[in-house]
């Protein structure tokens, strides 16, 4: 009979497993560090230069609509409930879809990268 595991514990394989997320994640920003020498203005770096395609930019915008209390706990909620809560995150490809076809041909149009750069009539940034 398998001896059961207590849920605060990590075992050899939870440790290889967040070892290499964290290996991972550093050479991805050692990479980018070295590779990404071509940013001359905070423009490029915070905007890439305006080259990107839609789908990243709508990914990125989808993430940072995402609070970390999402991030971290939908994990835990699909551990303890089960699959069921995994149309959360199919939900999360609507929004996508949805950034790309519709908010980001505007954003782009307008020039901006923000909500917050938008001014109506009588705004604050109206004279």
């Amino acid at each position: 009979m398998a001896s059961t595991r207590d849920i605060g514990t990590f075992v050899v394989w939870d440790y290889v497993v967040f070892a290499g997320m964290l290996l991972i994640s550093a050479v991805i920003g050692i990479y980018y560090a070295f590779a990404g020498r071509g940013q001359k203005t905070s423009k490029d770096f915070l905007m890439g230069g305006r080259r990107m395609t839609a789908v990243p930019v709508a990914m990125s915008l989808t993430a940072s609509f995402m609070s970390a209390v999402t991030v971290l706990g939908t994990p835990s909620e699909v551990y303890r409930f089960g699959a069921i809560f995994s149309i959360f995150a199919i939900t999360y490809f609507f929004v996508v879809v949805l950034s790309a076809e519709v908010f980001l041909p505007v954003f782009y149009k307008l020039e901006i990268t923000s909500t917050y750069e938008v001014q109506g009539e009588g705004g604050p940034g109206e004279r």
